[in-house]
């Protein structure tokens, strides 16, 4: 991105022409003067930040060590939304004080018959769905087989399974054991799509291409919403459109997308999605899941592997023997959810609703993430990618694409030699930094708008320059 694109972005944000080119951006005044302006800077006291004793900053002054420190891996797991320890911690005394009787006279309104609802509710105009699209139900691999289930149904011709090369392993597994389970070979029936020879990242051209060509021997197309490694943002509504043009199922995992960009699954006419909720949602380690299946299946798509919370809500508990779904994706809902993973999840959720949706939360994050990558391109020690394999110097490139329209809030810095990024990354860990380690030799930045500020990126950067310093 130019410098006249991130001023751009950043200008955007904050509604003036505050920051102009000829400004130091790497400047602590001008990371002031961006933090005063910033229209969601209050959501940061929102959260529970970890702190430099927390995650070990021993290079931290000691005066410093109960400050929270710069959180950049909330892509991997985000922090506790002040609000959800709230919640759950009246849940808990719900729990000691009324037992089973939470689940119809609960004293906040929060009877754990129906507490779903209230996330599912916000969650569905977070990832562009009507609400009878959505269910928080499970865990994300959960979801991914239930969807799979109903929706790749292969025959002796049309049954080979299109996605990215390296996606997550728990995608990997799963694909492969769906194709298994029909009588497929996983070395023939999945197409895991390379980047080019000497990039990082899928081309939307080379994508459409092979749906284009391949497209009658494939069942279903199911890409990451972004590339968990490479922090690549896929073209969802063009790749959703040429699989539907193939006659397609076409599937998404948005784990790494949802409560990072904006997504409208139901106008781009998406089958199926699922997603995890600790990320960017904040709902804690292992945190519920949700799903989306558009409405267009409701009537074709029924649960194949059903349970009683999917059961009709006015009936469920006369416990009648014959399973009548819940009309939609509820309907594919199992066992009753945990009213304490929900609730943490909603508490996080109530911030978003707070902060207008996802609409100026994705503003602050083009601004932030442009600005953090302005500063990287600073660096002494950054290098373009095409330039990585010609230099001998302890160095980085990053491998997430510069367009605003192809990223969420990660970049991933590939560094070289080989072997180095786990003594930056200890380095700026000791410096008050924590990203996200990532074999072979990535680290993933990610400053989420809701509590991360313009000093945050600047603090990451001279953490990590300082780092390259004291190499051996």
């Amino acid at each position: 991105m130019s410098t006249a694109a991130t001023v751009s972005t950043i200008n955007k944000l904050i509604g003036e022409k505050v920051l102009t080119e000829k400004d130091n951006i790497a400047d602590s005044r001008v990371a002031t003067q961006l933090d005063s302006y910033d229209p969601l800077r209050k959501f940061r006291e929102d959260f529970l930040l970890p702190t430099h004793k927390g995650i070990k900053a021993t290079e931290v002054e000691s005066a410093l060590q109960d400050a929270a420190c710069t959180y950049f891996v909330g892509n991997s797991l985000g922090p506790l939304a002040k609000r959800s320890k709230e919640l759950l911690e009246e849940e808990l005394a719900v729990w000691a004080s009324t037992g089973v009787n939470g689940h119809f006279a609960h004293p906040h309104d929060r009877n754990w018959m129906t507490i779903a609802h209230k996330a599912t509710r916000i969650m569905a105009s977070i990832v562009g769905a009507e609400e009878t699209e959505v269910a928080c139900m499970g865990t994300l691999t959960a979801n991914l087989h239930l969807m799979m289930t109903s929706f790749y149904k292969p025959t002796q011709n049309k049954y080979k399974i299109l996605c990215e090369y390296h996606a997550f392993p728990s995608d990997q597994y799963a694909f492969a054991s769906q194709v298994q389970l029909h009588g497929f070979d996983p070395k023939d029936a999945i197409i895991e799509m390379k980047p080019r020879e000497g990039e990082f990242t899928l081309r939307e051209e080379d994508i459409l291409t092979v749906i284009k060509d391949q497209g009658p021997s494939i069942a279903l197309v199911l890409f990451s919403g972004i590339q968990y490694y490479t922090g690549q943002l896929f073209p969802m509504a063009s790749i959703t459109r040429a699989a539907k043009e193939q006659n397609c199922i076409c599937g998404w995992d948005l784990a790494h997308a949802v409560g990072n960009v904006p997504l409208r699954l139901n106008a781009w006419g998406v089958d199926f999605a699922v997603w995890c909720t600790y990320k960017y949602l904040n709902s804690g380690p292992g945190g519920i899941g949700g799903l989306f299946i558009n409405k267009r299946w409701t009537e074709a798509k029924k649960p194949m592997l059903a349970g009683w919370w999917g059961h009709d809500e006015a009936t469920r508990f006369e416990m009648p023997p014959t399973f009548l779904p819940i009309p939609g994706a509820q309907g594919f809902q199992q066992s009753n959810p945990s009213a304490l993973n929900v609730v943490t999840l909603l508490g996080s959720l109530q911030i978003f609703e707070a902060a207008g949706g996802m609409g100026p939360i994705r503003l602050k994050s083009e601004a932030l993430t442009a600005y953090l990558e302005a500063l990287l391109h600073a660096s002494p020690n950054y290098v373009k990618s095409e330039e990585l394999s010609e230099t001998k110097k302890h160095c980085f490139t990053i491998i997430t694409p510069s367009e605003l329209g192809s990223r969420g809030a990660q970049l991933s810095l590939l560094f070289r030699p080989k072997g180095i990024m786990p003594q930056i990354f200890e380095g700026m860990i000791r410096r008050g930094v924590i990203g996200d380690e990532r074999n072979p030799d990535v680290i993933r930045l990610a400053p989420i708008p809701l509590y991360c500020t313009f000093h945050d990126c600047l603090r990451a950067v001279k953490a990590l320059d300082d780092s390259f310093s004291s190499l051996k």
